[in-house]
């Protein structure tokens, strides 16, 4: 009780706060209470995973308290919003993108979500980026948007090819988080509503996932494979949700998309839109094998 409570008051705290100090603080007591239940499973998985989390957090931590420290010392003010110094800016944007999980900084994610329990994976590919992205909605106007695109553009590659070879099902979830959060993050540097209303969309879509996953025991393909004799509906409704999650008309996920690649063309960025077309093509194709396995070869 006293773990899921520092967990919910870090992330309110952050969310809530105007200041630097009290958001790191919010930050730090969140991290803290979240490593005991990654290493809950007395496993070398868990205990690895527990170490690359906290090790790339506390990282992200001393970079957040670099930029906030530096941009203090320049202009005097703690506040969220008055983060005007260029060099503060950008190595806070890196710091929440460590924190979220989003490429280039990716690559403790599907380590930690392999170490992990199922439910403890769905908390940190949904409940722990709401601090974060909080944060970044605050100071979007203060980030330089080719930093952002770039970054975006880039998590939507680095998620799409590298969900294709996977068979364990939380590495390929890992993935379809970074693919998404790089469509919250380009769009963030246009229509910051626009990328906060992409993130919830993407946490309602994978909630279910999870716990269908966790209902049924499915960790693999494999796994996935077998239980369409066991449980029918829960199968088919872990492949649509998948869709849903790629984007495909006419899921909900393919809202915030086309909403997304709206905005990058009324602001005549016409190739970055083309760009996240494809990309997204190369991020179906997973989503597509993972149906094709549950629809086509599973069914009587």
């Amino acid at each position: 009780t006293i773990i899921t409570l520092s967990i919910i008051m870090g992330t309110i705290m952050t969310m809530s706060s105007s200041n630097w100090l009290m958001a790191w603080i919010g930050l730090e007591l969140n991290m803290l209470a979240i490593l005991p239940i990654i290493s809950k499973p007395k496993t070398t998985r868990a205990s690895e995973a527990t170490i690359k989390y906290f090790l790339t957090q506390a990282i992200a931590s001393a970079m957040m308290l670099l930029s906030s420290t530096t941009n203090a010392w320049q202009t005097g003010s703690w506040d969220i919003l008055e983060l005007k110094n260029k060099f503060s800016t950008t190595i806070m944007t890196l710091s929440l993108m460590m924190k979220m999980g989003a490429a280039p900084i990716h690559f403790w994610l599907p380590e930690v979500l392999q170490g992990t329990t199922l439910q403890t994976a769905l908390l940190i590919t949904t409940w722990q980026k709401l601090a974060p992205i909080s944060l970044m909605y605050m100071i979007s106007n203060n980030i330089q948007p080719a930093l952002l695109m770039s970054a975006g553009i880039l998590s939507m590659i680095v998620g799409g090819l590298g969900g294709i070879n996977q068979t364990q099902l939380r590495k390929t979830m890992a993935y379809s988080s970074i693919n998404n959060l790089g469509w919250t993050i380009m769009i963030m540097a246009l229509s910051p509503n626009l990328a906060v209303m992409n993130i919830f969309i993407y946490m309602i879509m994978t909630t279910p996932i999870f716990l269908m996953m966790t209902s049924t025991s499915t960790k693999t393909l494999q796994n996935l494979t077998t239980t369409w004799t066991t449980s029918t509906a829960t199968t088919l409704s872990i492949a649509l949700l998948m869709l849903s999650t790629s984007g495909l008309p006419p899921f909900t996920g393919f809202l915030p998309k086309m909403l997304a690649l709206n905005e990058l063309i009324t602001q005549k960025l016409t190739t970055l839109a083309t760009l996240a077309i494809m990309t997204s093509l190369v991020s179906l194709l997973f989503y597509l094998r993972v149906t094709y396995l549950i629809m086509v070869l599973t069914s009587p």
